[in-house]
């Protein structure tokens, strides 16, 4: 099978984790957007594998938690309109943890904002950590059997709730969300600390993510086509994230503060990390 020079695969792989589209990409690149797509989809695979092999073992103190929205193909009040559109189009929620010392994402899950979506997260959560934390998230209701399924007593969960004033008319109000003028800490289990009920680095690691991902943005015909290519963007994402970036804040990456690894992951090894997850699967069909 050909392959693309690394030199070239690396430069199509930092440009999808910098905020541009899969078609600009390919025209920078000049390469075609099925390579692109392929590229995507082999990394999205073996990251995802990466992640949940290396992700585990976490000994957290202060983990947030946030949903993110955004939407593949149409959005849901259009679906019914759109021309051919797929059966997974519609409203996407990207559900994400973050280690408040180390930034580490500790999980994530792609679905729908519901409760059983809520489980799922909750659930996988608690099967990467090894003791007791201090859970922070916002006042969506479900999180609260989702928490109380996955760690029953042995967590310090808080709620963070936050007051909007009303939206004004101005034309621009449509585009900006509603004034935050108050918020309640509320204790669900536990004892948590209240100096450390926040919900900040989520929400800001939200915003990371936006302008990481152009198919996060609002307002542009840059979003997700296919739901799969949505979740494969993410997996690379947080392999980026997590392994390949330096937090400005910490000086290292958040794998390094987490302690789950000594040294810098660079995209050549990513790029090997494709091959090897590729070549295993080859084998794996192979017998």
């Amino acid at each position: 099978m050909n392959k693309l020079p690394l030199e070239k695969r690396v430069q199509i792989l930092q440009m999808l984790c910098e905020g541009s589209s899969m078609r600009s990409i390919s025209r920078v690149c000049d390469v075609s957007i099925n390579t692109v797509s392929k590229l995507l989809v082999d990394a999205g695979r073996a990251c995802l594998d990466f992640h949940d092999r290396k992700v585990t073992g976490l000994t957290c103190q202060r983990i947030q938690c946030d949903e993110i929205w955004s939407f593949c193909y149409a959005k849901d009040k259009n679906v019914r309109r759109a021309k051919a559109a797929p059966t997974d189009s519609g409203d996407v929620w990207t559900w994400t943890s973050i280690d408040a010392d180390t930034k580490l994402i500790c999980n994530w899950v792609v679905g729908q904002r519901d409760a059983d979506w809520a489980h799922v997260f909750m659930q996988d959560l608690k099967s990467r950590l090894t003791n007791r934390v201090q859970l922070t998230s916002d006042g969506y209701k479900t999180y609260l059997q989702a928490v109380d399924d996955a760690f029953g007593e042995e967590i310090d969960y808080a709620q963070l709730v936050k007051i909007y004033g009303a939206v004004g008319e101005a034309s621009e109000a449509r585009y900006s969300p509603a004034e935050c003028i108050g918020i309640k800490k509320r204790t669900v289990t536990g004892n948590p600390e209240e100096t450390h009920i926040s919900t900040s680095y989520v929400e800001r690691q939200n915003l990371q993510m936006r302008m990481s991902m152009k198919r996060f943005a609002r307002l542009t015909n840059a979003h997700s086509k296919k739901l799969a290519n949505h979740r494969h963007a993410l997996s690379l994402y947080f392999v980026f994230y997590n392994w390949v970036r330096i937090h400005k804040t910490l000086r290292v990456t958040p794998a390094m503060a987490a302690g789950l690894t000594d040294r810098l992951l660079d995209w050549d090894e990513v790029v090997g990390m494709i091959d090897q997850f590729e070549a295993t699967r080859f084998i794996e069909k192979a017998n």
